[in-house]
């Protein structure tokens, strides 16, 4: 008896252990899917917030910076909030599919209430603290973002056209965002470039999947089988056409401001913006624009024009 209790207490403290570490990576797996669901990745679709303070020269402004980067953050959590009810909401279809099935919440690894809880915090707080600490109008924009990217999960996104819509605003409603949280009034060409650049984008990506998994498209998204790719490339290249003409009009369009730059660098910036359109088509048309952030990040050619069309529009808005 004596021999054997050192060896139960042994085991009974190695018992323990293994139970205070197999929590500890229990409670890690759950903060780690959370941080899965909401989808790290597309938050690099949140710098748009900086789109209209740059366009208005109040990107370095002081106090500009703080508050850009907390406007980004309340869109990043807006946008978590959508994606966790949306995958707490669709947890028994997606756990039916070949691949989102591996989603934390449908593999199990996020219960469903959780992502609800989480979600519905996150919904409540990120436009709340908006109100407080930065304009009304931010925080009302941030509602409506809210309450049209929930009705798209619930059945927007099942009605033909109306999905690249709200798609198409939520991309605009990202590029305000900036501007309303400094104050800063937009412009009617921001605002028609921006639009119809997002909806370019947006239907672009709907193009190559629908190529990518014609005649399985229903598996991946089923209202692709309800758009031809007919009409998919109707709409990229008319979106296309209107986002040039919008930036060339604002190129040309001096505003009162008398330009004493070295050289007319918002007139030549449109060069390089056209270039980056063509360019881009150029992945569509192949069919392979189905990620945007990728065709943007990997294309070296395209990241230099984009890296000269920053340098152009950056000297344009200083006058040099």
């Amino acid at each position: 008896m004596t021999e054997t209790a050192p060896l139960t207490n042994t085991a009974q403290a190695a018992t323990g252990a293994a139970r205070t570490i197999s929590g500890a990576p229990r409670k890690r797996t759950l903060l780690g899917g959370l941080l899965k669901t909401a989808r790290p990745k597309q938050w690099v679709k949140n710098a748009l917030v900086v789109a209209a303070p740059a366009a208005a020269g109040r990107l370095l402004a002081p106090g500009a910076p703080t508050r850009i980067a907390l406007v980004f953050a309340l869109f990043t959590a807006c946008a978590a909030a959508v994606y966790l009810i949306n995958d707490a909401r669709d947890a028994e279809a997606d756990r039916a599919h070949p691949t989102k099935c591996h989603r934390p919440v449908a593999a199990g690894q996020v219960p469903v209430p959780v992502a609800y809880a989480v979600g519905g915090a996150l919904a409540v707080l990120a436009p709340a603290a908006a109100a407080w600490l930065t304009t009304p109008a931010l925080a009302a924009l941030l509602t409506a973002y809210l309450g049209m990217q929930l009705a798209y999960c619930i059945s927007l996104k099942h009605v033909l056209v109306v999905d690249l819509v709200v798609v198409t605003t939520g991309f605009l409603m990202r590029a305000m965002a900036g501007g309303l949280a400094l104050g800063i009034p937009l412009s009617r060409w921001f605002l028609i470039t921006t639009g119809f650049g997002a909806l370019f984008m947006v239907s672009a990506k709907r193009y190559s999947e629908a190529v990518q998994m014609a005649g399985t498209a229903g598996a991946t998204r089923a209202l692709l089988t309800e758009y031809t790719t007919g009409y998919l490339r109707f709409v990229w290249q008319l979106a296309a056409g209107v986002a040039v003409l919008g930036y060339c009009l604002w190129a040309l369009e001096e505003g009162g401001v008398p330009n004493t730059g070295v050289l007319p660098w918002r007139q030549l910036s449109m060069v390089a913006f056209i270039v980056a359109i063509l360019r881009y088509a150029v992945f569509a048309d192949r069919g392979t624009a189905g990620e945007p952030e990728d065709v943007v990040l990997h294309d070296r050619a395209l990241a230099l024009i984009a890296l000269a069309w920053l340098a152009m529009y950056g000297l344009a808005v200083a006058n040099w």
